[in-house]
Parts: C-alpha cells; structure tokens; sequence
C-alpha cells in the first residue's frame, strides 16, 4: 500500500480524492455565504455561527485542513516530477488539444492558494482567535460574522474585485479539476470523458459564479 502512494498512479489517485472532497467544501461553503445575500444578516450570522460551533464542523476542519496541504504538495510534486521528466530540446505535436487551463493548473493553484490565504486571514482567522462584535438575536448573542464580512466588501472596492479575480482563477482551475479527478478514479472512457467535461462546466459555472456574485452585490449596491 505504501508504494502506492509513492507511485506516479497513486499520487495523482490521491490528489484527485482530496481534490474531489474539497469540492464538496466548496458547495457547502458557498451555501453558507449565499445567505449574505438575503436579509440584515441574521440568517448569515446563524448559519455561520451554528458550523462554527458544530461539534461535527470541529472534526471537520482540521481534515479539510489537512486535505487542502496534502492536495497542495502533491500537486507540487507532481508538476515538479513532470518538469524534470520532460524531454528538452524537441517538441512532440500532440493530437489532443488541451486547454489552457490543464496546461496552467499549476499556476492557478497557486493563485487560489493566495486568494485563500487572504480569505483565511480576514475572516476564518480573525472569527476563531480575533475580537468579533457581538450581536442579540432574541435573547441569544452571537458572534456578528456578518458585520465582519459586509464590512469588509462594502468599505473596501478593491476587496471586492480580488474577491472576483479569485473566482475566476476558482472556476478556470475547476473546469479541468473535476473532471479529471473522476477521470483519475477510473471514469476515464471517451463518453464519460465528455459528460463529466459539461459538467465540470455547469459545477465551476455556479460555484465560481456565485462566489463572484456575492462581492458583486456588494459591490453595485453599497459602492458603485
């Protein structure tokens, strides 16, 4: 089993089942955040609140943590390998045209990692070690997530279009991801290649799009 792992299969096995869990994360958190959208901020700051406080979402966040390092360095790795393995000096004409995206995933890994760090450092960082107002909802006080947040996009524009560069470095990078992380897993034949291409498309579509869509409201209603 060990050799697996350190085998080129095995790796890109791996990263492919962290890949597709981290996808998983994505809807859900794009679920939460959708919430920004409605109201005063009340059911944001419940949503955000309850996983914050779920014993379940405690078990869960260190191995999202550890799914996001390890799908990092093997990807790292693998690029790296592919790197020192490719011939020099001579070009191969392929018949498969690949995209750009498959070409620069590397890259734009690298761009969501920073936006992720930003995203990390304004907001995941500060609700779990940094001094978040308070809010009262009937008697119930919570952290106001929501005011932390808001503020945020509504005070800063420049917040609000890296916001949507990230998105667009998310849906890039997404649109050759989900399809060959189920490609890696074994649905790798010409027809389900092509199915799981259109649906790679739709899933980046409304996970970037709504990701982009949330700093855009913001953005046109309290700024422009």
């Amino acid at each position: 089993m060990s050799k697996f792992f350190t085998s080129s299969i095995g790796q890109k096995f791996f990263m492919s089942i962290t890949g597709l869990f981290l996808m998983v994360f994505l809807k859900v958190h794009l679920t939460i955040n959708s919430l920004l959208l409605f109201g005063d901020g009340e059911l944001f700051n419940r949503a955000a609140n309850f996983m914050s406080s779920n014993p379940i979402m405690k078990i869960i966040e260190p191995i999202l943590a550890i799914g996001f390092i390890l799908h990092i360095i093997y990807a790292t790795f693998i690029t790296l390998k592919n790197q020192t393995a490719r011939p020099q000096g001579y070009k191969v004409a392929s018949k498969a045209k690949a995209s750009w995206a498959s070409k620069n995933m590397f890259i734009l890994g690298g761009l969501v990692l920073v936006f992720l760090v930003i995203h990390i450092a304004n907001f995941f960082w500060k609700v779990k070690f940094g001094a978040v107002a308070a809010i009262t909802y009937n008697g119930n006080e919570l952290h106001d997530v929501y005011g932390l947040v808001a503020g945020l996009f509504k005070g800063f524009w420049w917040y609000d279009v890296l916001y949507i560069l990230g998105a667009i470095f998310l849906f890039l990078h997404l649109t050759h991801g989900f399809w060959s992380a189920f490609q890696t897993i074994g649905w790798g034949n010409e027809k389900w290649t092509y199915r799981l291409k259109v649906i790679a498309y739709i899933y980046a579509t409304v996970v970037a799009g709504g990701f982009a869509l949330i700093p855009l409201y913001f953005l046109i209603k309290y700024i422009i």
